[in-house]
């Protein structure tokens, strides 16, 4: 079965995001969104375990929250009110439910860059 992972890079000071929220929602073909996953990165910038695998990995298109206001906030860095970037969002699809997903995430407090990884 294939499973979904991230992994996010604070690129202002060239380390791995720790203690950033993520939510995981999936969406429905009405366009409602479902919350599936809550959680929180490790000091590595990874989550503990992956945040879809087995059964709950199925096909379809996907919504990745991460609360990066929030995570810059505790790092101390000066931003502006409101901050730049707030929670950035990432849609994607999933369509091989064999397959490793892994959703990386660059981010200083006024960018960010993302891939489909390996």
């Amino acid at each position: 079965m294939g499973y979904l992972t991230t992994h996010i890079l604070d690129t202002t000071k060239g380390v791995a995001a720790a203690d950033v929220k993520i939510q995981l929602f999936k969406h429905s073909k009405d366009g409602q969104r479902q919350l599936l996953h809550t959680t929180i990165t490790n000091d590595d910038g990874r989550c503990d375990q992956p945040l879809l695998e087995a059964e709950s990995f199925t096909a379809g298109v996907y919504e990745l929250e991460f609360a990066i206001d929030e995570y810059f906030a505790k790092q101390g860095i000066e931003i502006t009110e409101p901050s730049f970037l707030n929670t950035v969002v990432i849609r994607f699809g999933i369509s091989d439910e064999e397959a490793h997903y892994h959703i990386p995430l660059l981010v200083s407090p006024y960018s960010y860059n993302t891939y489909r990884g390996s």
